[in-house]
């Protein structure tokens, strides 16, 4: 009668698991060697994706609950392809073979013969060893390939929301821009910078109402992942890696917005928004705050109101005092009266001739002012690089860690100071792609303003 056996097999990679590689050449291994040996393998405990350097394993656990059930009425022989394969490190390898002899099982293998003799053991632990050697050796190797990358200029992480990695000639994985994403992300970050958007949450709310902006797992976006989105560097082209000391290093792909937007997001993430967000604006009532009041000049307010078969949209006067004090008038009236206002809004074809060239002549101006302007940041950006060698040569010359750590804190400024420089001399004088298009006067319009002593009023933030 043969003798039952189980087999444990491990692998680390969850690519080998997608793959196929690995499991299927260890239990072949170890069915081969339980033939050999005369032994019945009952069961298989499979782990996938699972470091050796954990004790905790779902099918390690599986396989000591199943040792200490059926172990008592005869000896089971657990079957390991190789020592590495039970454990990756000495303690997890000690602590697994004790609870495997506890539980009433038998530990051997086709590439060592586990014995009880001093000599067996040291052979033992020195395997052990030399697996958790090269799991760490492995490690620091991939380490510090991933540094040498990244100094290189290349991410080497799980690519951002609007980037996506591509295989690119010259470059291997390249970040990209992965759209409609991209564009969503830049419309968000270069609109908190210019004010458009005064708070997070109006930034929260832009995004939520696109679509194809993607969402977390129960369909939310968070306001810490907004936050985070503000506050990456890496669309502004630029990789910051603080735990391998790597601070402001240029990056090979393209950038999403510039070096000067991402600052100005970071100064407004810190500081007190002065227009708070409004809760109650929607798409509802597009004039909300928008229009005043006729007579007190007060913002107006708006709302649905129940009828007896269905909603009605109105706006209204909330100052207590007025006249039009709660009057309202019909969301329909007061949108369709703006809308015409709007339409009826006209200028005369001289103007446009007029302002056409006066934009020329600004125009010219602006160039003679750009060379001067290049020469002066040009000028301040070699000023700059001298403070920056000059501090470099105090934290040679210093011992001091707390004059050191001041003296890095004002070169990682200066260097964001010369980042913003550099870009304003490669963007000086150059023309936008707005700025290229000629302006076609509109038709002209013969309709005229209707008024109710309902005026329309500009946002401030906008």
């Amino acid at each position: 009668m043969t003798s039952p056996a189980i087999t444990y097999c491990r692998i680390s990679s969850l690519k080998q698991v997608t793959e196929g590689n690995g499991l299927d050449s260890q239990m072949s291994r170890c069915a081969e060697f339980s033939k050999y040996k005369g032994l019945e393998v009952v069961e298989v405990f499979r782990d996938e994706g699972v470091s050796g350097s954990l004790i905790e394993r779902l099918s390690m656990q599986a396989m000591l609950r199943y040792l200490k059930i059926h172990s008592k009425r005869q000896t089971i022989t657990v079957i390991i392809d190789d020592i590495s394969r039970l454990a990756r490190g000495l303690e997890a390898h000690m602590q697994l073979r004790s609870a495997i002899n506890a539980a009433g099982g038998v530990l051997t293998s086709p590439s060592i013969e586990f014995g009880e003799d001093s000599d067996s053991i040291l052979l033992e632990n020195l395997l052990a060893s030399v697996s958790q050697h090269a799991r760490q050796k492995n490690t620091e190797q991939v380490v510090h390939r991933m540094r040498a990358r990244t100094l290189s200029g290349y991410w080497c992480f799980y690519p951002p929301l609007g980037f996506k990695y591509k295989t690119v000639k010259g470059h291997g994985k390249l970040l990209v821009r992965h759209e409609p994403v991209a564009s969503l992300i830049v419309e968000a970050l270069e609109d908190f910078a210019s004010s458009r958007f005064a708070t997070i949450a109006e930034v929260k709310r832009f995004l939520e109402a696109q679509p194809a902006y993607p969402r977390s797992r129960n369909g939310e976006i968070h306001f810490q992942s907004v936050r985070d989105l503000l506050g990456q560097i890496l669309y502004a082209g630029f990789i910051d890696v603080k735990k391998w000391g790597i601070s402001l290093h240029p990056a090979k792909h393209k950038p999403l917005i510039s070096f000067e937007t991402w600052q100005k997001n970071q100064s407004r993430l810190n500081i007190t928004p002065v227009l708070p967000a409004r809760q109650d604006l929607s798409a509802d009532f597009p004039l909300r705050d928008l229009v005043s009041c006729g007579c007190c000049d007060h913002p107006m307010t708006s709302s649905w109101w129940q009828g007896r078969n269905r909603k009605y949209a109105y706006y209204f006067c909330q100052t207590k005092g007025c006249e039009m004090f709660r009057k309202s008038i019909k969301k329909e009236q007061i949108e369709g009266d703006f809308e015409a206002l709007l339409k009826s809004l006209h200028l005369v074809q001289g103007l446009f001739e007029v302002a056409r060239e006066m934009l020329r002549d600004l125009w010219d101006h602006q160039k003679e002012l750009s060379k001067e302007q290049i020469a002066a940041s040009k000028a301040e950006l070699t000023k700059l690089s001298r403070q920056c060698d000059r501090l470099v040569d105090k934290i040679i010359e210093t011992d001091n860690q707390t004059m050191i750590i001041a003296f890095e804190a004002k070169i990682r400024k200066l260097d964001a100071d010369k980042i913003v420089l550099s870009e304003k001399i490669k963007n000086c004088g150059r023309l936008s792609s707005a700025s290229t298009k000629l302006i076609e006067p509109p038709c002209n319009s013969s309709q005229t303003p209707i008024n109710y002593g309902i005026q329309a009023r500009s946002k401030t933030a906008d």
